[in-house]
This record gives structure tokens, C-alpha cells and sequence, in this order.
């Protein structure tokens, strides 16, 4: 006879990721909406608080993704690997943009606004793939 024995979450690492991981997409999708902003007005103020917010997203990113990397490649398994692979292309998507926002003002235009896009779109996918994979996990212990 064997015995099914689910392998238990760390509560600080899931409270640290539950804290940390919605602060990103608040930042992230407030940068796309200042970027939208800006190539509309050419109003400097919009460019520059929309980098400080990629970059606040990203300091916040970090943490959760660490955390998230445990737990999708480590022993006990519990996160999806989609989501993974998601979170990290917004990240990299995050990076790139931040580079786009050193640049001076307006020559960031459009590449801003399209990779705060993308950075937010692949954020929505990865939000669906955790989903996703939660269901499905719940579905199969009912």
C-alpha cells in the first residue's frame, strides 16, 4: 500500500509571494497607461514617473520570482511551469523597457508603450496560467 503525501508549502514563502507579487502588475500596468499618456501629450512628467514605476515593478519582481522558482523547479512542485516562463519573459520585456526609458524623452516613443504592452500582456497570460493550473490541481484532489 502506498501513501499519497503532498509535499507542504514553506507559510513564510507563501506569504512573502502572496505580499510581493501583486505590487509588479500595479506598477507595470500604471507604466502602460503613462506611456499611453505620454505619446499623446509629449508631457514629460508621464515618461519619467512611467520609468520609475518599471523600475519599482521590477525591484518588487524579484522576490516573488525567486520564490516562484523554488517552488516550480524545486522539490515539492507546486507552481506551474507556464506561468514561470511567462513571468520571467515580463520581466525581461520589464528590463528592456527600462532601458527604452533611459533614453531622452520622446525617442522612447513608441517602444515604450509597446513593451509596457507586452510587459502587461505577458503578466495577464501568466496570471491565466496560474489559474489554470490551480483548477485543474484542485480538480484533481476533489
Amino acid at each position: 500500500m502506498t501513501s499519497r503525501t503532498t509535499p507542504h508549502r514553506s507559510l513564510l514563502a507563501t506569504t512573502i509571494f502572496d505580499l510581493l507579487d501583486p505590487v509588479p502588475y500595479g506598477a507595470f500596468v500604471m507604466a502602460l497607461i503613462f506611456d499611453a499618456t505620454y505619446a499623446s501629450t509629449a508631457e514629460i512628467l508621464w515618461v519619467k514617473a512611467a520609468a520609475w514605476l518599471i523600475t519599482i515593478g521590477l525591484f518588487f519582481a524579484v522576490v516573488p520570482r525567486l520564490i516562484n522558482l523554488v517552488q516550480t523547479w524545486g522539490p515539492s512542485r507546486h507552481a506551474g511551469k507556464p506561468a514561470f516562463w511567462l513571468n520571467l519573459l515580463a520581466i525581461v520585456a520589464a528590463i528592456v523597457n527600462a532601458f527604452v526609458h533611459s533614453r531622452d524623452a520622446y525617442a522612447a516613443v513608441p517602444q515604450n508603450v509597446w513593451l509596457s504592452a507586452i510587459t502587461v500582456g505577458l503578466l495577464f497570460a501568466a496570471a491565466i496560467a496560474k489559474t489554470v493550473h490551480t483548477s485543474r490541481k484542485e480538480a484533481s484532489h476533489v
